[in-house]
């Protein structure tokens, strides 16, 4: 019996490879991590979603335990089944009356997974709604076992980090995926899925968490790291990640580099 997710939503994943919304954190929450992102970014003077790629959680024990938040667990286990690892997070942002868009593709192209099997979590701090730029899908896209050819553009508004599209596509079912402060959807690798600009007057904040069974490996370097949501590892296909002490702390930022690094290099040497 599912922990989460009606029976209603299990047959919306199954058939469009998404469901969405789902309340995750209250809009007070919502707004204490909103916070917490506006000052990081303040502090910084750069944007988060360029300087902590794919492991964001790593320096900070505030996104660690949103990655690790228990309505999260039980309603990924819903999807996947019980041996749950966090393989990755990241950031994805829009100022406001931003241009920047990200351009209709699949997760699965440059995640090196095998089986290219994994799901992803977008957790909205801010409201995400079709003003804004939210995300819309290809219901079904992700039926059987197609990738297809992504063009690498480098379209400097694509917020994709090689701007990777795909051409030639029958939009006219697109689905937008809209979500207040607290909701989050969940979509597969392999649907395909895009976001046009915020023309919206807030900034459109949202955090990405991959999940994947376990059994699910990196198929591209050695010792891949991963948090162990919960179940067990059977293969022993991933390190556990480092625990942030503190925010910031050298340890937990040189981790998220390194791993940074190590995805970057060997995607590179994929492609």
């Amino acid at each position: 019996m599912p922990r989460v997710l009606s029976e209603e939503q299990l047959v919306q994943w199954e058939r469009d490879g998404a469901v969405w919304p789902i309340d995750l954190l209250t809009t007070d929450e919502a707004a204490d991590y909103n916070h917490r992102f506006q000052t990081l970014e303040k502090s910084m003077g750069t944007e988060a979603q360029t300087r902590f790629r794919m492991k964001a959680h790593l320096p900070f024990p505030w996104l660690w335990d949103l990655v690790t938040h228990p309505h999260l667990a039980d309603t990924i286990e819903d999807l996947i089944g019980p041996n749950i690892v966090c393989w990755g997070s990241s950031f994805f942002t829009k100022k406001a009356n931003d241009p920047r868009f990200i351009s209709w593709h699949q997760d699965s192209t440059y995640y090196g997974l095998e089986p290219p099997e994994s799901i992803t979590a977008w957790v909205a701090f801010t409201r995400a709604n079709s003003k804004a730029g939210c995300m819309k899908i290809l219901p079904g896209s992700h039926k059987g076992n197609a990738i297809l050819p992504h063009e690498e553009t480098y379209d400097k508004n694509n917020l994709l980090s090689r701007g990777q599209t795909i051409r030639d596509l029958d939009t006219s079912g697109a689905m937008e995926m809209a979500l207040e402060p607290g909701q989050i959807s969940i979509h597969h690798n392999k649907t395909i899925h895009s976001s046009e600009p915020n023309n919206a007057d807030w900034p459109r904040v949202g955090f990405a968490i991959h999940f994947a069974d376990s059994n699910v490996r990196q198929a591209q370097f050695d010792n891949p790291l991963a948090i162990h949501i919960r179940g067990e590892d059977p293969l022993g296909n991933w390190v556990e990640d480092p625990r942030p002490e503190y925010e910031l702390s050298p340890e937990s930022v040189s981790a998220c580099d390194e791993y940074w690094e190590r995805y970057r290099s060997a995607m590179t040497a994929q492609t």
